[in-house]
């Protein structure tokens, strides 16, 4: 039995798949991003692959975005093809840098996907 049935590691995210509703497979889960002064995930690192012609692009996705299953290791991300074909990325090799953070760029990938930030939340 689970004690925590909310709790994931991170290794055990990491490689995960990913899925849209269509149950097509769209990528894998690179890495996470954490803010440490929050204690939070900042967000998921996902690689599409070639999916929709979107290369070797790494891009961020906030966690609230993606649905978890437990029992298949899977993961969805609920999210308009047309929506990741536009979807701001970043190349695997470029990292988001501090200058980038302060600048706003998490913010604006939060509101690309439609979600508040953990960090404002008043919003």
């Amino acid at each position: 039995m689970n004690e925590y049935p909310g709790m994931l590691s991170a290794t055990k995210m990491i490689g995960n798949k990913i899925m849209n509703t269509e149950g097509e497979q769209l990528g894998t889960i690179k890495d996470l991003m954490i803010d440490l002064d929050e204690a939070q995930i900042a967000y998921v690192v996902l690689s599409f692959g070639g999916f929709l012609g979107l290369g070797d692009k790494l891009f961020a996705i906030p966690l609230e975005a993606l649905t978890f299953i437990a029992e298949d290791e899977t993961v969805i991300l609920d999210v308009d093809k047309e929506v990741l074909k536009n979807a701001p990325g970043f190349d695997k090799d470029h990292w988001p840098d501090e200058a980038q953070y302060e600048a706003g760029w998490l913010l604006d990938i939060y509101a690309y996907y439609g979600y508040s930030p953990y960090w404002m939340p008043d919003k």
